[in-house]
């Protein structure tokens, strides 16, 4: 029939939900790019709202109220991208949370080109001691909702607090009222909201996601470990503003190209040194370089949380800060100082071809085309600096991180990704950490053939791991995944000389084992399994700290080979990456686990038998009283 109608064509499902958010907080205002749409993995969403991976309950604990999730698949919302921002409407905190979080998850996995889990997560019944850093909002063991979600909590306390906890399984955020002498571009007594900020949002879903990829980073074996976690969170959410285009140029336009400028000028153009007369002559702090303005501001702190520039290198920090916020500020400020080298390399042509078209050598005003090109250079380099960042942690050993190991799993990274390296990426990174006396332990020299891991030598007596299966992109099927488990466990045990495991070792673990998919430099797609190996020793020796778990492993890279005159070669480790016992470590985990229980960190009735039993805790227990207590550190943030 002539003019009829196709309808029997499939519609669809879209890949996206457009929701709207603030780019930094309601602090920042009308703000060029403030309130943004985010782009986030489309799923079908339950009122709260409830997905696969994220799930909002909003339960205020202070006013003991639940508000009403938020339905996102309402078509009233669903046709105006969401609801508007607001500071007022609890629905809009809950779309904020869960627009913010599913963006931060996407990033990591889109880096790691494969699904990020959630740690696992402490079982209720075997919570014998209650937290008193995390508020009593509903017992876990009644949630119905499936056990990979993550929690997040809009309004769980009054206090100037957010963090994750595993014993929430969640991420609870608070509020609280600005400074009444001191509140910066806020209203005295102000309520302020941690959830509304895309930056702490970021910051803590990263520490979630940092958890799900290496869950002993939340032992504080030593001095760099929290404060690993605090940088690695930090550098996830400042590297979330450089995709943001519209705050992006407009940053470019008002620093004249030079990003790493503190300030931005005011619009009036004022002469250099002139006092301020109107207030478009008052030049704003660059907003790109600060974390969480807003909630800095209101602790009277006149000033984001914190920033990436403004602290001329020292390599003396590095051995007087141990605060984890200032000393992970060290890593954070390493990283940036890589980055905005390479940003100057890649564009200083584009400013020469402009000061040979007639341009001033420190433009105030940048000609829109050549600003829109800086802006494309400044987003991708900052992408490529997160993905390497973010794959950089498969290249972590398991346990007892510290600052120089990750500057050698960057390197190693980025190695593996770029060898050939043009632009000098590796040395930017290997000279931005030496500034900062960050040094890899074991390094011979400052080249990057010295500080990447070493790779497994061909005449190495390590055997082929015969049978491990890597699945695809997808993951692995709960049937490969027990295979694998117990193909791992095997391996390490018949060859835990070979991997460096001491001759009296125990019992060797693979906690986890993932495979990682990336295109090689000749355009081929190589698969390797990561695997972490463990072994666990509980330490009763100190009557003063109580026993505690002392680790050692190893974190293996596993290439799958290619074909070859028409057979698949048994899979081979290319990186054996170690972690092992030393009187060094040992001395070291005791001081900081020493340190951690003076301060109130630690559980004290792990020293105690369970009440009317005499029995001891057992080690479940023992593990959970020395991990990282987010609440605490987090405390003002």
């Amino acid at each position: 029939m002539r003019g009829e109608v196709n309808n029997s064509i499939r519609i669809k499902k879209p890949t996206a939900r457009p929701l709207r958010v603030y780019a930094f907080d309601p602090g920042a205002g009308h703000y060029v790019g403030n309130e943004m749409v985010a782009l986030v993995p489309y799923e079908e969403l339950k009122a709260g709202p409830v997905g696969e991976r994220f799930a909002v309950v909003d339960f205020d604990a202070a006013e003991k109220v639940y508000y009403a999730g938020v339905d996102l698949d309402d078509p009233r919302i669903i046709m105006r991208s969401g609801l508007d921002p607001s500071e007022s409407d609890p629905r809009f905190h809950q779309q904020m949370v869960y627009a913010v979080a599913s963006e931060t998850l996407q990033r990591f996995e889109i880096a790691l080109g494969r699904r990020v889990p959630w740690a696992r997560f402490d079982k209720p019944e075997e919570l014998r001691h209650s937290n008193k850093n995390v508020p009593k909002i509903r017992d876990p063991g009644k949630r119905r909702i499936a056990h990979g979600t993550l929690f997040l909590f809009p309004h769980a306390m009054a206090e100037a607090n957010a963090f994750y906890s595993r014993f929430a399984q969640g991420i609870l955020f608070g509020y609280f009222r600005a400074s009444a002498t001191n509140p910066g571009e806020n209203l005295p007594g102000q309520l302020i909201y941690t959830c509304l900020s895309h930056d702490i949002i970021a910051h803590e879903t990263t520490h979630a996601v940092l958890d799900g990829l290496r869950s002993f980073f939340t032992e504080p074996t030593n001095i760099d470990v929290a404060a690993f976690h605090e940088a690695f969170a930090d550098l996830s959410a400042l590297f979330c503003h450089f995709a943001h285009k519209e705050v992006l140029l407009d940053t470019l336009m008002k620093t004249g190209g030079r990003l790493y400028d503190t300030k931005l000028r005011g619009e009036t153009l004022a002469t250099d040194g002139a006092k301020a007369q109107l207030q478009t002559d008052i030049a704003q702090i660059n907003p790109l370089a600060q974390l969480a303005q807003q909630f800095g501001e209101a602790s009277g702190m006149n000033r984001g949380l914190r920033q990436m520039l403004g602290t001329p290198p020292n390599s003396n920090d590095i051995n007087v800060l141990a605060e984890p916020h200032d000393r992970g500020s060290i890593l954070v400020a390493a990283v940036f100082d890589a980055y905005f080298t390479i940003y100057t390399r890649r564009t200083a042509d584009l400013f020469r071809i402009f000061r040979a078209g007639g341009g001033s050598a420190s433009p105030v005003d940048l000609p829109e085309a050549l600003a829109q090109r800086l802006c494309s250079e400044a987003a991708r380099t900052a992408e490529e600096f997160f993905t390497i960042c973010a794959r950089a942690i498969d290249y972590c050993p398991p346990v007892d991180i510290v600052f120089g190991d990750f500057l050698r799993s960057i390197l190693t990274a980025h190695s593996d990704l770029h060898p050939d390296d043009p632009d000098g990426v590796r040395n930017a990174f290997m000279e931005a950490f030496r500034l900062r006396g960050i040094i890899p332990k074991d390094a011979l020299s400052l080249t990057a053939e010295s500080m990447c891991w070493p790779q497994v030598d061909e005449t190495s007596k390590l055997p082929p791991v015969e049978g491990l299966q890597f699945g695809d992109p997808n993951g692995l099927t709960d049937a490969e995944k027990d295979a694998n488990g117990d193909l791992l466990r095997s391996y390490a045990k018949a060859n835990a000389n070979l991997l460096g495991f001491p001759v009296d070792h125990g019992a060797i673990d693979a906690p986890s084992f993932h495979p990682m998919f990336r295109i090689g430099p000749r355009g081929d797609l190589i698969t390797d399994m990561v695997v972490e190996l463990v072994e666990t020793r509980i330490d009763e020796r100190d009557k003063d700290t109580g026993p505690y778990p002392f680790r050692s492993g190893v974190t293996l890279l596993i290439w799958q080979e290619y074909v070859d005159d028409n057979e698949r070669k048994a899979p081979r480790i290319h990186y054996v990456i170690p972690k092992h016992r030393s009187a060094e470590r040992e001395r070291r985990q005791q001081m900081t686990f020493a340190a951690m229980q003076r301060s109130g960190r630690h559980d004290e009735n792990i020293h105690r038998p369970q009440q009317g039993t005499g029995t001891k805790p057992d080690r479940s227990q023992i593990e959970r009283a020395w991990r990282i207590d987010f609440g605490l550190i987090h405390a003002g943030l």
